[in-house]
């Protein structure tokens, strides 16, 4: 079955005790649940946003009058339908009409519940995805492992492009504080490509790379590049298949979340904060000393408060 034909079989409820369930549910919530587990651009965002915001009238739409409504293209809207796995709009309008009408027949939620219920279910999400980072840490031997070649490639790099500088930035600047040498790469292009030549050609022998939704060209061009140096490649990212996870080592899954107009990170953040502990665990004399030394030098100098 395809995901499109999913998507139906959930919204529409075709068994007797998923009608039961998804009575129980707000129509809002079976509309968002039609957006689980599908990365979408900022404009799929605003196109998601307006159908939960505007459903008994959105949902009767023609995707001329939802791309005018939503402030896209109507090519956007096409593409907005194929990544939730329809054919096309009228398709997703099929199975969104009958989720209209039962709202209409229902006492529909206040504006503040309808707010409140929205940044819970982001919540609820997130700790969805911080369940999945702590399956995947009960495999401690693996963790470790990654941990110790990190910890051994001298120097380490470590890459993140466009939306992922900020999980490459609070890795490199708290990997510094117990590895010698950590060379942070957030530019793409020629500049990647120096910075992981000259660091393979310095000794290093690893790359921890950051790549979250959207994916950039430049993460991929950046990768083959690595390991046609001789690096190998750790990677975080949010999935487990595509060209990505192709050009890895090893790959370590940790979910976004995607319910807001932003993405959220707290999966890869706590993921990050574990291989780092498990860094640490490698030479934990050598971890010692290093942290010493550098809190000895930022009480020197009056760094923090």
């Amino acid at each position: 079955m395809s995901s499109g034909q999913q998507a139906r079989a959930q919204a529409a409820a075709i068994t007797p005790s998923g009608q039961a369930a998804e009575r129980e549910r707000a129509p809002a919530e079976r509309v968002r649940a039609l957006f689980d587990g599908h990365p979408l651009s900022p404009g799929q965002r605003r196109i998601a946003q307006y159908l939960v915001d505007h459903l008994t009238e959105a949902a009767f739409l023609s995707i001329t009058e939802l791309a005018e409504r939503a402030g896209v293209s109507q090519p956007s809207v096409t593409r907005f339908a194929a990544a939730l796995g329809f054919s096309g709009y009228p398709a997703l309008r099929d199975v969104l009409q009958p989720i209209a009408l039962s709202a209409v027949a229902g006492a529909p939620d206040s504006p503040e519940q309808t707010r409140r219920n929205e940044l819970q279910a982001a919540g609820d999400a997130e700790i969805e995805n911080l369940r999945d980072v702590r399956r995947l840490l009960a495999d401690t031997n693996q963790v470790l492992d990654i941990g110790r070649e990190l910890a051994r490639s001298v120097p380490l790099t470590v890459l993140g492009l466009r939306i992922s500088v900020s999980l490459a930035e609070y890795f490199a600047y708290a990997a510094r504080r117990i590895h010698p040498d950590v060379r942070l790469v957030t530019g793409g292009g020629s500049v990647a490509y120096d910075a992981l030549l000259q660091a393979r050609a310095a000794g290093g022998s690893w790359v921890l790379a950051f790549a979250m939704p959207r994916h950039a060209k430049e993460t991929l061009a950046a990768l083959r590049v690595a390991r046609r140096a001789g690096l190998r490649v750790v990677l975080i990212t949010d999935g487990t298949l595509g060209p990505l996870v192709d050009e890895a080592d090893v790959a370590l899954t940790a979910g976004t979340g995607s319910r807001l107009v932003f993405d959220s990170y707290a999966a890869p953040g706590v993921l990050s904060a574990a291989l780092l502990q498990a860094m640490s665990d490698a030479d934990p004399e050598r971890t010692q000393a290093r942290l010493e030394s550098y809190e000895q030098a930022a009480d020197q100098h009056g760094f923090f408060l």
